[in-house]
């Protein structure tokens, strides 16, 4: 009997464990859909998750449900915004739960929450997005139950790491932000009435109305909450915070109505030793203040009393107090004494607005550097209003000297203020400056200053600004950054708007400079890239590239007169002209320089707004030495290469724009631009023109050395990289040479020379043949030459159509004298005729032996002359003779012609 009892347990413990084992597999997908069903009908918003995995057995007798990659989504008027989402999300609950039908209520009884966002919303209508209940439709008497919301919460125990909580408000400009946030907590909430043991670390953030009130400062917070559900009430029994390192302990207890809440808290520092003052600073600045000597005391103590509803917050009062403290570090020289506080923050309606600062008294001493402010700010969340008075004269080194001030700071110089300010934001956000009031002194003498947007430090040798009711005086600005010197005056107009409202510097001023490098105020904006590689194992190597920016927040106005302004190889001197820059863009008007050995004017635009900087320029250059000028500026070797040639100067209008490179130097594919030239030359470096020297090969009769380039006139433009060159004209003794085609910046070539040759400059034997015909006329005879140019500037190639010229004259030459000697036998044949005709019939009688010879070799002239067919075969042969000698004369002389022009120069060549 007791076998089969062991052997039925047994059975029924094999059931249950293959029952845990199995059992999730089946109801997985339920219990999604359970969970999915019941969030999604009883909200405003949709609820996803990529898997949802049951145990059994990790937690038995409980089940453990666990959803990876959960997603809260709102709808409108939030459409899309992510609520909430989480890595994971754990839920412990009964066994039995998992057999609730859909819509039933599910009780957990542990949560645990990793990498979580709460993300609260609230719009300028104060439209919330965590407000996504869905309003019952009908309603409930107390006698009937209410239906269920989806789940009941029977907790024991709940915990949230690594997660953020942030909360914007944008109707009144708060944001709060909790990072690293990690909390858990035990009790049983299923009670009436229990306690709640929380632990709570996080970094919190605070702004208002864009003024960064706290960032990323620790805290730290163990409570013990005692909880009553009935009413709804939640009190601090037992506490301690710390924010920073400042400890503060709570008493009080908040309830939750229908319509409001009610707070009642106190809260105070647990001691009053000075250190409190130093642990209220972030860590990071205030280093570790244990062994910190201090004198005096510093208090933190305030109360919150009252209603929060839709219109109202509790009333409070915070008091921050110090009566004649001290401190030293340690391991520093100086000790910061005289320390005086007494700061009021209040609100004693209840009304938002009605939130005000008392600074009373604010000071202390750096051995004889005294600093007092004080100050009365009143509607702090809403239009604020500002009264103020600020004094001191401080050693600036002294602080690093007392205080663990960040290396990179690097304090010195002397300050001396006397200023007294009043003025409401509404005002400075309108930029209606005339409706504050800023009045005093202040001077800064050897300071540095340093920022990101800055490529080297600026030391301030002097600064004195006087303050006006509506405008800051800028009596002197003297100092170095870089290798640049500069004195400056002028008016900033906002300083307000630049301290308070995020403007930029806006004013006018005079800039006077011996040494001026725009380097020095061009920032190099890093960019990070990661790059990996087949056989790297992990994230790649990192590639730094460097940007260099115009100043964001400069919107300023500046009268140029500089001695020598230096920008990339390029020295420019004395130059004078305004200067605007606004939004990443400098605008240059009516600026002018010398520049190798000539003047400059330039009116335009650079900016580095967009991802690729660029330029728009017009460019008046009056007698700049040539070879300077194009030995210095990449952008004149790429429009015009072949002017490299030549010694003297240039005059030039150039309109141009294009892209710059990272370091604002122009990028040559992108130009496109007009240029007017007006060269005078004085001499030609033959050792620098390979285009010269290859077209001068290839048409001997051209002494390069007597080329006519004194006084070139030509115009050009230029896109995507080509050089459109309009057609001009060189001059070689009587000679024109008319030039047109393109090269493209790599410089390679496409040009054509068209030239008329006078046939004199073909060789002696062409003159010989002119001169042998013996006509006048012959003595202008030219010959059309195209030379067409082609390869690359260094290496060009020439090609001419010379040859079928110089046998198109030997042949027009040729023409010329046959028709000469046709014309010659033509008269001669005239005169015998009227001979013939006129003369004495007897003498013919008596000598007609005599006249039948003649009249045979008038008939012979006649023959030539009209080239009548001869009926016998003898007669053909001796007439075909002579033609085939002239044809081989003309070939003989063509060859001797071409000889001549191909061949060396004869000395005794027609010049």
């Amino acid at each position: 009997m007791g076998k089969k009892i062991l052997k039925i347990v047994g059975v029924f413990l094999l059931l249950i464990v293959i029952v845990l084992i199995a059992a999730p597999f089946f109801l997985e997908a339920k219990i999604g859909d359970i969970i999915k069903n019941n969030v999604n009908n009883n909200v405003n918003a949709t609820l996803d998750f990529s898997e949802a995995n049951l145990s059994l057995v990790k937690s038995f007798p409980n089940a453990e449900v666990n959803f990876k990659d959960v997603v809260l989504i709102n709808k409108a008027p939030f459409e899309g915004d992510t609520l909430f989402k989480a890595n994971n999300l754990d839920l412990t609950m009964g066994i039995m739960q998992l057999f609730k039908s859909t819509g039933d209520a599910i009780a957990i009884n542990d949560i645990n929450l990793e990498g979580a966002l709460v993300n609260i919303v609230v719009d300028k209508e104060e439209n919330a997005n965590y407000d996504i209940a869905i309003a019952s439709e009908t309603t409930t008497t107390a006698e009937e139950p209410t239906s269920t919301d989806g789940f009941s919460f029977d907790l024991q125990s709940y915990e949230i790491t690594n997660s953020r909580i942030y909360y914007t408000d944008n109707s009144t400009g708060i944001a709060f932000k909790l990072d690293d946030f990690q909390h858990n907590g035990t009790g049983d909430l299923s009670l009436a009435t229990s306690e709640l043991d929380t632990h709570t670390n996080a970094l919190i953030s605070l702004e208002m109305d864009s003024v960064n009130y706290l960032n990323k400062n620790k805290i730290k917070l163990d409570a013990l909450i005692g909880i009553d559900l009935n009413e709804n009430k939640y009190s601090f029994l037992k506490n301690e915070a710390l924010i920073n390192q400042l400890p503060l302990v709570f008493d009080g207890f908040v309830k939750l109505n229908d319509t409001s809440q009610e707070v009642d808290l106190t809260f105070k520092t647990p001691s009053s030793d000075f250190k409190n003052f130093l642990a209220v600073i972030p860590e990071i600045y205030s280093k570790n203040i244990e062994n910190v000597t201090t004198t005096g005391d510093f208090a933190v103590n305030g109360n919150f009393n009252g209603v929060v509803d839709e219109t109202h917050i509790p009333k409070f009062h915070i008091e921050l107090k110090s009566d004649n403290a001290s401190f030293k570090y340690p391991d520093l020289p100086k000790a910061v004494k005289n320390v005086f506080f007494d700061v009021q923050i209040d609100n004693k309606t209840g009304i938002v607005e009605d939130t005000y600062v008392n600074i009373n008294k604010a000071s202390f001493m750096i051995d004889e550097d005294k600093f007092n402010l004080t100050s009365n700010i009143t509607e702090l969340m809403g239009n604020t209003k500002v009264k103020a008075h600020m004094d001191g004269n401080m050693n600036l080194a002294n602080i690093s000297k007392a205080y663990p001030v960040p290396a990179e700071y690097n304090l010195k110089g002397m300050l001396k203020a006397d200023i007294t300010t009043a003025f409401d934001m509404a005002s400075v956000e309108k930029e209606q400056y005339e409706k504050t009031s800023t009045t005093g002194d202040l001077s800064l003498t050897d300071f540095e200053y340093n920022s990101d947007e800055l490529a080297n430090p600026v030391k301030f040798k002097a600064a004195r600004l006087t303050f006006n009711p509506k405008t800051v005086t800028l009596n002197n600005l003297n100092g170095t950054t870089g290798t640049t010197d500069f004195d400056a005056t002028g008016t900033i107009n906002n300083l307000l708007g630049l301290m308070f409202n995020d403007e930029k510097v806006e004013g006018n001023f005079n800039l006077k400079s011996n040494t001026f490098a725009l380097s020095d105020f061009m920032v190099a904006e890093t960019e990070t890239t990661s790059s990996t590689g087949e056989n790297e194992s992990t994230g790649g190597n990192t590639v730094e590239e460097e940007k260099i920016k115009i100043p964001s927040f400069l919107d300023a106005t500046i009268n140029a007169d500089a001695k020598k302004v230096i920008y990339d190889n390029i020295v420019l001197s004395d130059v004078t002209g305004v200067l605007k820059i606004k939004d990443e863009t400098a605008t240059l008007s009516n600026m002018s320089a010398g520049m190798f050995g000539g003047k400059i004017g330039f009116n335009g635009q650079v900016s580095t707004k967009t991802e690729t900087p660029t330029f728009n320029m017009k460019l008046d250059l009056n007698q700049l030495g040539i070879q300077e000028t194009f030995a210095s500026v990449d952008l004149f070797k790429a429009i015009a290469p072949i002017a490299q040639m030549l010694n003297g100067k240039l005059t030039s209008d150039i309109s141009l724009s294009g892209n710059l490179t990272d370091d604002l130097l122009p990028n040559l594919l992108s130009l496109s631009g007009d240029l007017f030239a007006d060269i005078m030359t004085e001499e030609v470096n033959t050792e620098s023109a390979p285009v010269l020297n290859t077209l001068v090969s290839k048409l001997n009769f051209i002494d390069v050395n007597q080329l006519n380039l004194k006084d070139i006139k030509t115009s050009l433009s230029f896109k995507d990289g080509v050089v459109a060159v309009k057609p001009f004209t060189l001059n070689y003794k009587d000679i024109a040479i008319n030039v047109d085609g393109n090269h493209s910046f790599d410089q390679k070539l496409n040009y054509k020379a068209s030239l008329q040759v006078p046939a004199k400059y073909l060789g002696s034997d062409v003159t010989k043949l002119i001169a042998k015909i013996d006509d006048a006329t012959l003595t202008d005879l030219t010959i059309p030459v195209v030379a067409s140019i082609g390869g690359a500037y260094n290496s060009p190639t020439v090609t001419t159509d010379l040859t079928s010229g110089v046998k198109a004259l030997t042949s027009k030459l040729i023409e010329i004298e046959k028709q000469k000697l046709i014309n010659k036998g033509t008269d001669k044949a005239k005169d015998l005729i009227g001979g013939l005709i006129s003369g004495n019939k007897a003498a013919q009688d008596s000598v007609s032996g005599e006249t039948s010879s003649t009249k045979t070799s008038a008939k012979d002239i006649l023959g030539g002359i009209l080239a009548t067919k001869k009926d016998t075969a003898t007669t053909v042969k001796k007439d075909s003779t002579p033609a085939k000698i002239e044809k081989e004369a003309v070939k003989e002389k063509a060859k001797d012609i071409l000889g001549g022009l191909f061949g060396s120069k004869k000395k005794d060549s027609t010049n």
